[in-house]
């Protein structure tokens, strides 16, 4: 076994990267950890992360605390604390904070890339930015990069009544 891969960190330690990351995304496998495979990160989902579609990547959410809603194609869901969510490559998704604190969340994405994408991101401040929030139309040429397109008009899932 090549232990020049093997990694541990304790706890609230993250994986250090290009750039620095906001608390509520702490890294704990970056993609050149993985020889590319995944990407893994702790999220705190504070702000609703808007429908998009990952051309590339499979997105897979693990709820750790807290209540996350999962706009997925035209369904809403719900998922809380111990639920796991798989998000195909090429399907619309959003993700919602429904929880107070906010949802803590395992989020993978394999192929990995999504903290590059993160990084690239950060490191545009908030030229990104909408009176105050993620505007789609400013985030697309950063996220084009990483194989993600952001959806540019507004969208409102269908609730999922479990029927």
């Amino acid at each position: 076994m090549p232990d020049d891969r093997f990694i541990m960190l304790g706890d609230a330690q993250t994986r250090p990267g290009r750039v620095p990351l906001p608390p509520a995304f702490a890294v704990k496998a970056r993609t050149e950890d993985t020889g590319g495979s995944f990407s893994l990160l702790e999220v705190s989902v504070a702000a609703d992360i808007p429908r998009h579609v990952h051309l590339h990547a499979d997105e897979c959410i693990y709820v750790l605390e807290g209540v996350l809603g999962v706009d997925f194609e035209d369904r809403t869901y719900t998922a809380s604390a111990g639920m796991f969510t798989l998000l195909p490559q090429g399907v619309p998704h959003a993700l919602r904070r429904i929880s107070t604190p906010p949802p803590r969340v395992l989020q993978i994405s394999s192929p990995g890339g999504w903290e590059r994408y993160l990084e690239d991101l950060f490191e545009a401040g908030p030229t990104v930015l909408t009176g105050g929030v993620l505007d789609p139309v400013k985030i697309n040429p950063i996220a084009a990069r990483h194989g993600i397109r952001y959806e540019e008009r507004p969208w409102c899932a269908t609730p999922d009544t479990g029927g």
